[in-house]
Formats: C-alpha cells, structure tokens, sequence
C-alpha cells in the first residue's frame, strides 16, 4: 500500500461555505443583468450560458472545459460583438457580490490545510473546473485562503473533464504525477466527489454543507464536521 502523499479538497461546500442554489440563482441574475444593461438580447444569453456549462459537464476530454464552453456559447449567440471581453471581466467585478451574498469562510479552514502540511501533505484544489481560474482565485480568497496555498487549483482553463466523470480525476492525477493510491478525496457532494472511487481514491465527506441527493448511507465512509476531518487527516 502506498504512502499518502496528495490531499485533494473541493472547494464550494468544502473549503467555503457555500448556498449552492442560491449561487445559481444569483450568478445568473447578476450575469444577465449586466448583459442586459449592455444591450444583448438576455434571452439568447441565457440560453446560451445554460448550454456551455452543460456542455463543459459532458466534455470529452478532446479540448478543454474553456474551448468548450466558449464553443457552444459562440454558436448559440452568433458571436455577439464583445460579449466574450465582458464576461470575462464579469469575474473581476460584478461576480464578487454574488460571492459574498451566497459564500462565507470557514473559521478551521486555515487549520484543516496547516494540518495536513504539517504531515507533508500536498494540497491540491480539485474543485469542479467551470470556471475561469480567476473565478477560482476570488471565491480562494472569500474564505480566507490564498491561491498560494495549494500546489495545483483545477480551472476550466486546464481540464478537460468535469466532476462526476471519474476522467476528471485521471487527467488530475496525471498532471500531478501520482497514483490513486497516494491520495485522498476531501468533498462535501456525495454524486461529484464520490466519483473519486471510481479510481480508488478513498473519500471523506464533509458534512457541514452536505450535498447528499442520492441519499448515499453515509455510515459506511469517513464522514463527519472539522473535527473528524482533522482526525482524518492525522491517520494518514
């Protein structure tokens, strides 16, 4: 059996508080809004916002979540003038409210990630790449990190694969160079982070912001709040 060496976190519900509905809900609004103001059709927007991201969660692997996403919006908004340069400045600006509005910090975050550095652990931000890594970096910074905390961070900018597909932890893998048996899997979403298994990579469930849709029998997993989860990461 190989030695743990690499501790992958998920971040939204994870690492971040988070009202996962309530961030849809207002990412959109505040998305649309601000398209709207800016004279594009909100209608053809929408729709085409909501078949990239879907797009991005089945992709094949063959270009990444980025080349995707902004190949399924381009065809479904005619390659609307600008919109691609406003979108993504959206993230440096408008986005941020919705983070603060639906995400909040974790007061033992700090101490979950010093933990497992103090037990040689690698940190690696396996959060669901559908988003740009700027997107990424701010929500980090919400809860009181820094992207320099982590060794890698999945960006749509990078990957290929979307949770749950268990490809998106192959190509992870791959890029650190490690084995499923050298890792674990910290997450808070039993059908995304549960995916994991699928490779071996034993998971730990968080459950302060659980997301249990499938009604998965967690007795039989590690499971549990901080406290468990630094006794967790201390028997590796």
């Amino acid at each position: 059996m190989k030695k743990v060496t690499t501790v992958l976190f998920d971040l939204d519900g994870t690492l971040i508080r988070m009202d996962q509905d309530e961030f849809i809900r207002l990412y959109f609004v505040s998305i649309l809004g601000k398209l709207g103001r800016l004279g594009y059709d909100v209608k053809t927007m929408k729709a085409a916002l909501e078949e990239a991201v879907v797009a991005s969660l089945k992709n094949d692997g063959k270009i990444t979540n980025e080349e995707r996403f902004w190949q399924v919006f381009d065809s479904l908004s005619g390659k609307a003038d600008g919109v691609r340069a406003e979108i993504e400045s959206y993230y440096g600006s408008e986005f941020i409210s919705v983070i603060e509005a639906t995400c909040s910090a974790y007061e033992r975050v700090g101490e979950v990630l010093d933990r497992a550095k103090k037990k040689g652990l690698k940190p690696i931000l396996a959060t669901n790449p559908l988003f740009p890594m700027v997107a990424t970096h701010a929500r980090i910074r919400l809860g009181g990190m820094e992207p320099s905390d982590f060794d890698y961070i999945t960006a749509y900018e990078n990957s290929s694969y979307c949770k749950p597909n268990p490809l998106y932890f192959t190509e992870l893998l791959g890029k650190l160079g490690v084995s499923p048996g050298e890792c674990v899997m910290i997450g808070n979403d039993t059908r995304d982070d549960f995916s994991a298994h699928a490779l071996g990579i034993p998971v730990f469930i968080l459950t302060e912001c659980l997301i249990n849709t499938g009604g998965v029998d967690l007795s039989e997993y590690p499971h549990g709040g901080f406290d468990e989860l630094l006794d967790f990461i201390d028997s590796l």
